[in-house]
């Protein structure tokens, strides 16, 4: 049964950083392609960011040169580095297979960006 746990989030400060984990069950990194995605309120989910089964990484726009994904296939994890967060980045994050397998979404965990 595929379970994937979300954590790491919290409230941080404009210019903070957070570092999300996603520990996975049930499915492996080494063999699936990986993303984390998030949703705002009022806002469709959107993928952050992903990584592919080679390694190689894709970002939204708006996170480009802040956020950073990887992996640890040992640990069968991702991970989500964030640095000079931003109130906008303010989302529950969500981790799942890229693309998303709608049975596989987690509790996700709270990101809020606030002075």
């Amino acid at each position: 049964q595929v379970q994937l746990v979300e954590s790491g989030g919290g409230l941080v400060q404009p210019g903070g950083s957070l570092r999300l984990s996603c520990a996975a069950s049930g499915i492996s990194s080494r063999i699936n392609a990986m993303g984390w995605y998030r949703q705002a309120p009022g806002k469709q989910l959107e993928l952050v960011a992903r990584i592919t089964i080679a390694g190689s990484t894709n970002y939204a726009d708006s996170v480009k040169g802040r956020f950073t994904i990887f992996r640890d296939n040992a640990r069968n994890a991702v991970y989500l580095q964030m640095n000079i967060l931003k109130p906008e980045d303010t989302a529950v994050y969500f981790c799942n297979t890229y693309p998303a397998r709608g049975s596989d979404w987690g509790q996700g965990t709270q990101v809020t960006v606030s002075s």
